[in-house]
């Protein structure tokens, strides 16, 4: 079934996962349930918590025309919960900027058209303009943490480990790296 959806339709993605007596695959094992559970706090948190940048804020004063922004994402990926709240506070800046959510392992699979190498890494953030063109695409993670997490994967950290590392590094940075990954992307569009 295609899913496109606005913030609000995440959220109440996410209650229905942790609700739904029997939920679909792979939330239909534990794990990925209390993947969906800590996420939606660590959501939660960052909505509440997490600050734009001054340079963030600026930016979203020099988009004056549309702008489309897709998040394909699932409730289960941590690096999704750690900055879908920062799209979702800059985008609130801007009437200019309309943004929607897909999930990646349901239609229209646009993953597929957004690979890292060769893998459907998430989340992917896609700016396109009003014409439909892309003009930056983000993702999936910002390049510290990634670095961070090919050197966990070299060492051959247990997934534990991985977790609990990466979910450090995202509390420490507190979405400064996202909104600056961003700011570079799209400013030289702007100017």
């Amino acid at each position: 079934m295609e899913q496109t959806m606005n913030f609000q339709w995440y959220v109440d993605y996410y209650d229905k996962l942790l609700h739904e007596p029997n939920p679909p695959a792979p939330y239909d094992q534990p794990k990925y349930i209390e993947f969906t559970r800590l996420n939606l706090a660590h959501m939660n948190r960052w909505m509440r918590s997490g600050i734009l940048l001054p340079e963030t804020q600026a930016l979203t004063e020099k988009i004056t025309a549309p702008q489309h922004w897709t998040v394909i994402t699932e409730a289960w990926c941590a690096d999704a919960a750690n900055t879908i709240p920062f799209i979702r506070k800059i985008a609130a800046l801007r009437e200019q900027i309309k943004v929607t959510y897909e999930l990646r392992d349901s239609a229209p699979f646009r993953i597929n058209n957004y690979l890292t190498g060769t893998s459907k890494s998430i989340p992917k953030l896609i700016i396109q303009d009003k014409a439909g063109q892309d003009i930056f695409v983000w993702g999936p993670r910002p390049a510290e943490c990634q670095a961070l997490y090919n050197q966990l994967q070299q060492e051959k950290a247990p997934f534990e480990t991985m977790k609990v590392e990466m979910q450090k590094w995202y509390n420490h940075d507190a979405g400064r790296s996202f909104q600056q990954e961003l700011i570079a992307g799209l400013v030289p569009l702007l100017v």
